[in-house]
């Protein structure tokens, strides 16, 4: 395991972007957890929401004056396979768990978990991937409570891949899901907290006007003087790139001019990545009017999202999916699926649109209406701002995972 390299942040900071009764509840608890040490582990410090979310989370924690470390898993190509098939199991959709990739996650699991030997007294699992440590955070930590975050779509998850992760989660102190629908059977409190965008990042922050047009050319030949509709995500079969271009071109019936931007990265832990970047770029490379853009760096997404005319996240399972707020908070509708997380921060005919997930005519026709209504954009953006300030920005979600902490080790607070 590695600790990744974090910068400073200052709560204060946040001051700007949100109430300072907010700022004054992430003081009072982090004054109740002056004496604690928490750790978070996940399985990669780069490409994924949760490494998003920690390099924000930790840093302000420090500020706050609570003692918090990050470590990351280290895993070779056949691990992150087999987590890979396990997180599209419990999303519903995954090869058969074999005994071979069951002794594999063990095998890796423990390996991390003996390289192990700090103590901490509140402890967060991210995801499937570190929960075979359980073990040895239960014998090196006897009395420190043991969390899972899971950040996963679970309203479909198959049976044996849930029975396999179920042999630890059985045996975690607490549960925090991202939304009620995804609660499982875990005999432990579970609490439900929504994951949340950081609004003083490089790709959420205000940019200046020689940043925008900087990171603005360096976006050509996409041109922002015809319509633009994009999608941010992970290049991975559920952001269903290939359904969003079926919208795209159904909209293009109604826009003739429109460009398409599928702008995405690799996550360190998906060796899927490069294989459906490939797929996609193949399917889109005989119209000039799709760009297939590869790990933009976050101030060029900043500005894609802020430039295009509708953002779209077209998503078949979506644990979240925190790009709909990233746009939204950049007064940019969204058309979104209705499923997971994307409904819970899109409101259906005030800041954007839902469709079903298999529905990408209708998706095309949403894209289609806003791009003809530049009225309905803007009240749109306008009410997507505040939509977000007040339910999706960091300091909201720290409170409520310091909450969690402060329960599970029961602080006044």
């Amino acid at each position: 395991m590695h600790a990744p390299s974090l910068s400073d942040r200052s709560i204060e900071a946040y001051a700007s972007v949100t109430g300072r009764k907010r700022l004054e509840r992430l003081r009072s608890l982090a004054d109740a957890l002056a004496d604690v040490r928490i750790l978070h582990v996940n399985s990669t410090a780069t490409g994924g929401g949760v490494a998003e979310l920690l390099r924000s989370i930790v840093p302000l924690c420090t500020d706050l004056g609570i003692d918090t470390d990050w470590l990351v898993m280290d895993g070779d190509d056949e691990f992150f396979e087999v987590t890979k098939a396990m997180h599209n199991g419990l999303q519903g959709s995954g090869p058969s768990l074999t005994e071979g990739m069951k002794a594999t996650y063990r095998a890796v699991t423990e390996r991390n978990a003996r390289e192990f030997d700090g103590e901490y007294d509140f402890v967060v699992i991210h995801d499937p991937q570190p929960l075979g440590m359980i073990d040895r955070l239960e014998e090196t930590m006897p009395d420190a409570p043991i969390t899972w975050r899971c950040h996963v779509d679970l309203t479909d998850p198959s049976d044996e891949y849930l029975a396999f992760v179920s042999e630890y989660t059985s045996r975690i102190d607490h549960a925090v899901f991202s939304r009620s629908a995804y609660e499982i059977e875990i005999d432990a409190p579970t609490t439900i907290v929504y994951p949340s965008i950081d609004p003083l990042t490089e790709k959420n922050r205000s940019l200046d006007e020689g940043t925008m047009a900087n990171e603005r050319d360096r976006l050509y030949p996409l041109s922002f003087d015809a319509p633009v509709v994009t999608q941010v995500s992970r290049f991975d079969p559920w952001k269903d790139q290939f359904g969003t271009l079926e919208a795209y071109r159904r909209a293009r019936e109604r826009v003739p001019d429109l460009q398409l931007a599928l702008a995405g990265g690799m996550a360190g832990d998906d060796p899927e990545g490069e294989k459906l970047y490939e797929r996609v770029a193949g399917e889109a490379v005989d119209d000039p009017n799709v760009h297939v853009l590869a790990d933009l760096p976050d101030a060029r997404v900043n500005v894609l999202q802020r430039l295009s005319d509708v953002v779209v996240q077209k998503s078949l399972r979506e644990g979240f999916g925190l790009v709909v707020s990233e746009a939204l908070w950049k007064r940019t509708p969204v058309v979104g699926s209705n499923v997971g997380g994307i409904p819970l921060q899109i409101e259906d005919g005030k800041t954007g649109y839902l469709v079903d997930p298999e529905d990408a005519s209708g998706a095309g026709d949403r894209v289609a209406d806003l791009l003809e209504d530049d009225r309905r954009r803007t009240e749109f953006g306008e009410h997507a701002r505040e939509h977000v300030r007040e339910r999706f920005l960091l300091p909201r979600q720290l409170v409520d995972l310091l909450e969690v902490a402060v329960d599970a080790l029961d602080r006044s607070k």
